[in-house]
């Protein structure tokens, strides 16, 4: 992860952009030595959002839990069965 601080970022604005847009590059922006803000890309912003409204649902959260109780248990299905059963 990229630190630079506000005044060299103002200047590397449009570099930091094309950084944080063409991967999982962050960017901590600094103000008088301490860490400000970060700069991501749009998509991992909006996965970050997605994730953390999947952990704050209660509901969602049991059903993954399940899931995984289910899998250590031994109740799942083999792939081809599914598209067999599907007609895939």
């Amino acid at each position: 992860m990229k630190t630079l601080p506000l005044t060299d970022a103002r200047k590397a604005l449009p570099k930091i952009v094309d950084e944080v847009s063409s991967g999982h590059e962050h960017v901590v922006i600094t103000k008088r030595g301490r860490p400000e803000a970060v700069v991501m890309s749009v998509d991992e912003f909006e996965s970050w959002q997605e994730t953390i409204e999947i952990l704050s649902d209660p509901s969602a959260m049991r059903a993954i839990r399940q899931g995984e109780r289910d899998i250590k248990a031994g109740r799942v299905h083999r792939w081809e069965d599914v598209k067999k059963r599907l007609g895939l």
